[in-house]
């Protein structure tokens, strides 16, 4: 054990840090097997491909879920370049367990389902994802972030011959690689007025400059607050926030819906997390540095009204669901805000809050858009109008993605009730009341039109209702995990999830 920062122990047992990169690793390995399988094998088994890929990956996060971290002051490793603790595994196993179903509910896609390259490309997006759930470092931030971000640039845009997929791709990545640079620039800020990329000896740097102790310069005070807004604009880019969202609704559109299932939850989850650690450790200091609790207040507050008034008069499923994201991260914010305002006496209420959030959030969403990749299967539609008559079609489809709506809605007993119940409690406990009952009129709005998709499928008549709607056996199986789990997060498993959320969130502080 080496002490190689102020105030921070750096494990430098060789086992604890090979224990630490053991998803890392396996995923690494499951990519390149892949990519192997995708060369030797014949088409006619490629589909298989997908199949152990899912597997795979559900396998990998329950060995994540219970490999135990070590002792709190032994958890720094890789020479402080990534923190394993409880909440890069519960972020971790979040990302691991999207994937997967992702990768069971592409089986049957035409022009996916049988691309090795496609579930490789996706394995190394969920690593990107897991290391930045546990980064510590400016520098294993960044790379992890682009890791997951250049993948996700390729997948959006994997069908070369669709023209929508090209355009989202094209869209994707240019608006992506510029926030990619406004947010290494504002890393490059804080790495030039605090002499480190370490989150931890930022955090003690800046906490010397803004605490007393050394009084702060005019020329030291704005480059640090600039750096915090540029770092809060490359983050608000990923988690699809308002004014960052401009590219979700096309993408989410025109990309292969697997992709847009798996960007609207693991990309989402995985920015979070690093946001979150970063903030917490790193912009510790007192009020100057603190008004980003306001300012994600804001966020929050305009994300879900554009989000929600914008998905009222959307007539494409896939867009609605984007507009709906962006909702969604407007919720998650509101945990964030209320993190620094949380009392002493109740530290890592508002982390656990978002973490629960997002586990709620990743199965809810998958449910969704999993049964529009089924559907669309079958019908190659994605118009709400052509979900009518859903319910006579394959009752089972309707009633998954009600059970999906209504948790995006915060309606018991499905998860996304307790999902905002957590939210915003944290935010009263915090102090920010009237944060929360923005969130609950918000919600209020959303119920209207998510009710009227349910409207839709189980009312509205169709001239093809008669038709019925297979769904292959591994999307039943995906389906199925994800609905599970909505339901059992929002009955049995909603108090044990969340105190296994607020134990690992009490790491950070």
């Amino acid at each position: 054990m080496d002490s190689v920062l102020t105030n921070v122990v750096v494990n430098s047992d060789p086992g604890v840090n090979l224990l630490a990169m053991v998803p890392a690793l396996l995923l690494t390995g499951l990519a390149m097997a892949a990519g192997l399988l995708e060369v030797f094998w014949p088409a006619s088994r490629r589909r298989d491909i997908g199949f152990i890929a899912g597997v795979s990956l559900l396998g990998i996060a329950l060995l994540t879920a219970i490999i135990q971290p070590p002792p709190f002051d032994q958890q720094l490793v890789l020479g402080g370049m990534y923190r394993f603790d409880a909440l890069s595994q519960f972020f971790s196993v979040v990302a691991l367990v999207a994937a997967g179903i992702v990768c069971l509910l592409t089986l049957d896609v035409p022009q996916l389902g049988k691309m090795g390259e496609f579930y490789a490309i996706l394995i190394v997006a969920t690593l990107g994802a897991c290391l930045m759930a546990g980064a510590s470092d400016l520098i294993m931030a960044f790379l992890a972030l682009e890791t997951l971000s250049i993948s996700l640039y390729v997948l959006t845009g994997f069908l070369v011959r669709d023209g929508r997929s090209s355009e989202s791709g094209m869209k994707y990545f240019l608006f992506g690689a510029f926030m990619s640079a406004i947010l290494l620039y504002g890393f490059s800020l804080l790495y030039g007025f605090t002499g480190s990329t370490n989150f931890y000896a930022i955090g003690a740097r800046l906490a010397d400059i803004f605490s007393g102790r050394q009084a702060p310069a005019l020329e030291t005070l704005l480059p640090v607050l600039l750096a915090l807004v540029m770092v809060i604009a490359g983050f608000g880019f990923k988690i699809s926030a308002v004014p960052f969202h401009f590219w979700t609704p096309d993408v989410y559109e025109g990309a292969p819906t697997s992709v847009t299932a798996f960007v609207s939850v693991a990309s989402k989850a995985a920015s979070f997390a690093l946001m979150m650690r970063l903030a917490l450790i790193a912009f510790q200091g007192d009020d100057p540095t603190r008004f980003w609790v306001q300012l994600f207040a804001i966020l929050a507050v305009v994300s879900m009204t554009v989000g929600n008034l914008f998905a009222l008069v959307q007539g494409n499923l896939k867009r609605l669901l984007a507009y709906s994201s962006i909702a969604q991260a407007g919720y998650t914010l509101i945990g964030v805000a209320a993190v620094a305002a949380q009392p002493s006496s109740q530290p890592g209420l508002g982390v656990a809050a978002v973490a629960f959030y997002m586990a709620m959030y990743t199965l809810t969403n998958l449910a969704a858009f999993g049964v529009v990749i089924v559907y669309s299967n079958v019908t190659g539609a994605e118009k709400i109008s052509d979900f009518a008559g859903l319910s006579r079609r394959n009752l089972g489809l309707a009633l998954v993605m009600t059970v999906a709506l209504l948790s995006l809605a915060g309606v018991p007993p499905a998860a996304g009730f307790f999902g905002k119940f957590f939210l915003f409690r944290a935010a009263v406990d915090a102090n920010l009341t009237w944060l929360a009952v923005a969130g609950v009129l918000n919600s209020m709005i959303a119920l209207y039109y998510y009710l009227i998709v349910i409207k839709v499928m189980f009312v509205d008549r169709s001239e093809t209702e008669n038709q019925p709607a297979p769904v292959g056996n591994a999307a039943v199986w995906a389906l199925g995990i994800a609905t599970i789990g909505v339901i059992l997060l929002g009955t049995f498993f909603a108090t044990p999830i969340f105190d296994w959320a607020v134990q690992a969130a009490q790491g950070l502080f």
